[in-house]
């Protein structure tokens, strides 16, 4: 599954900077994430970045793009050229 940013975020800025497939971007109220772009980090980490450095735990799996790790896999081959 991509990931996503829920309301609750408090637009601190720290995530994303830290995420390898640029997938974070300032909305018009709070950071979105691209899910054509998030691998959860598969491919770059173990965890993804941004659930790791998020002060508020604001960034869930988003229910409306599920992906299986292989499919996260062939997303992350596909953005990175590999």
């Amino acid at each position: 599954m991509a990931l996503m940013i829920t309301d609750e975020c408090i637009n601190c800025d720290v995530c994303e900077p830290v995420c390898p497939n640029d997938a974070i971007y300032e909305g018009e109220e709070i950071y979105e994430i691209n899910p054509d772009l998030c691998t959860e980090c598969v491919g770059h980490f173990d965890e993804p970045q941004c659930v790791e450095i998020c002060p508020i735990d604001c960034i869930p799996k988003d229910p409306n793009h599920v992906e299986s790790e292989g499919d996260l896999m062939a997303k992350y081959k596909r953005i990175t050229g590999q």
